[in-house]
């Protein structure tokens, strides 16, 4: 008999989520295999969507790069210098 293992919620969406991507990859793969043979339209549209997802990696690393940019080193701008008061004469 097989014991059966209780996987906790998080670690069945994570291999829900490795599966999807594996299912993704192996399409993506046999759409570049099957794209000389394919038609103009076909082309464009492939070249589209891979200049999209360029862009939206692209974009999120220049936005992560920013944040941790902030986070990690101190902006040097913002030091307060403490200014001490003038006595009236």
């Amino acid at each position: 008999m097989k014991r059966e293992e209780h996987r906790s919620p998080s670690n069945m969406a994570a291999a829900d989520f490795k599966e999807e991507i594996r299912s993704v990859g192996e399409r993506l793969l046999l759409k570049l295999q099957g794209l000389p043979q394919a038609d103009p339209v076909e082309l464009v549209a492939f070249s589209i969507i891979l200049l999209f997802t360029a862009t939206v990696l692209l974009l999120m690393l220049l936005a992560c790069s920013c944040c941790c940019v902030r986070c990690c080193c101190p902006d040097r701008r913002r030091t307060k210098i403490l200014v001490q008061p003038v006595k009236p004469r």
